[in-house]
């Protein structure tokens, strides 16, 4: 049973920073791509970043040149660095990880509210 734990959500003021990160147990095989996506009030979920095992990466727009998403695969975590955040940038953050033959899962979120 693979499991995910969240952890670094909170509360920050417009312009702050926060790093999430998600740690992965319970996985039989290699964890192939990782991601982050968000979920505001009404809105659908989107994707915010993704890392490949090799470490390549992929953001959307609305997060380019401000988060940073990293991995460390000895321990089966992925980090998300926020920086500059921004009010529209208040979501449930989910981390998903992809495991070949084993299939895709997420975390349970994490709140991230930026507001002053």
């Amino acid at each position: 049973q693979v499991r995910l734990v969240e952890s670094g959500g909170g509360l920050v003021q417009p312009g702050g920073s926060l790093r999430l990160s998600c740690a992965a147990s319970g996985s039989r095989f290699s964890i192939t791509t990782m991601a982050w996506y968000r979920q505001a009030p009404g809105k659908e979920r989107e994707l915010v970043a993704t890392i490949t095992r090799g470490g390549s990466t992929n953001y959307a727009d609305s997060v380019k040149e401000r988060f940073t998403i990293s991995r460390d695969n000895a321990k089966n975590t992925v980090y998300l660095q926020m920086n500059s955040l921004k009010p529209e940038d208040t979501a449930v953050y989910y981390c998903y990880v992809l495991i070949p033959t084993q299939g895709a899962y997420w975390g349970q979120g994490t709140q991230v509210t930026v507001s002053s």
